[in-house]
């Protein structure tokens, strides 16, 4: 439908978007955690643009959907949106990580309108996000929660705490989406410590599972869309298969590029090829 495939671009352009500042507000740091904003990057643009309900005028309203990315490193990438969709004017991320900014590389809450969570030390987002819903539930609020971690977020005994008490209290609109870009600060996320089956994991504790390429935009506009939202249910799991680095041929699937530093002829061939778009996937090296 002519409808759907405008939605599409539009979000596939954002999250060309989101990649291309990413890659400017690291140079004005001088360093910056691209790769893990590159996986995330069409999440973004899918909640942000298409799926979640807020109001930039109003940060605080009391009925908009809650965000929480657990994985704060990755708030480079998130910055850029909430600047787009008006909560900000796009010029203050000029200051990104310059004294006394409040734009740091990780989230505050208490100085950056939309942001619902100050991140710092992994691991703490999903616990965060189920008290949310409770307080969702017991002031008869109809917004929902949504929680992006990192895969290996979940080497955290705290997450599975937080799954845990999620499925007992049947926390039908929280929302959890794991960036499974299969990378982490320590290498390969399964060397470290094996994470799947990480659907298998979670119903066990009583969740409702759902796996999509998070790259694709059309599937997971599907997915979103298809979420119940009933304040009494299952908590809702979305596993985003993801490429850590994608857009950036010398970043994917690369662990030495969790943080990083672009510059001279490497900054202007990053710009370019992510100004031509997605390109086929490689295999994995």
């Amino acid at each position: 439908m002519p409808e759907r495939k405008a939605r599409l671009d539009q979000l596939a352009d954002r999250a060309k978007f989101i990649r291309l500042e990413t890659v400017r507000l690291s140079k004005i740091a001088g360093a910056g955690h691209y790769t893990s904003s590159f996986s995330a990057a069409e999440l973004f643009a899918a909640l942000y643009y298409s799926v979640l309900n807020y109001e930039p005028a109003d940060p605080r309203w009391a009925d908009r959907d809650r965000f929480v990315l657990s994985k704060g490193h990755a708030a480079i990438g998130l910055y850029p949106v909430l600047a787009d969709v008006g909560f900000f004017a796009p010029s203050e991320l000029d200051t990104y990580t310059r004294l006394g900014s409040p734009f740091g590389d990780h989230p505050d809450m208490k100085k950056i309108p939309g942001i619902d969570f100050s991140s710092g030390s992994l691991g703490h987002g999903l616990s965060i996000a189920v008290g949310m819903a409770l307080g969702g539930r017991i002031g008869d609020r109809p917004y929902r929660t949504f929680c992006m971690l990192g895969d290996g977020e979940l080497h955290e005994g705290q997450v599975w705490e937080a799954a845990n008490a999620a499925g007992h209290y049947r926390l039908g609109r929280l929302v959890a989406i794991v960036d499974r870009n299969k990378l982490c600060i320590d290498g390969f996320t399964d060397d470290v410590m094996s994470v799947e089956p990480i659907e298998d994991r979670f119903r066990a504790f009583g969740w409702q599972t759902h796996r999509v390429d998070g790259h694709d935009l059309d599937a997971l506009l599907d997915v979103f869309d298809a979420l119940p939202d009933a304040q009494d249910g299952p908590p809702q799991l979305i596993v985003a298969d993801t490429v850590k680095g994608r857009g950036v041929r010398l970043m994917e699937y690369n662990p030495d590029w969790h943080v990083g530093n672009l510059v001279g002829a490497d900054y202007d061939n990053v710009i370019a090829e992510l100004q031509a778009g997605l390109r086929p996937l490689e295999a994995a090296k």
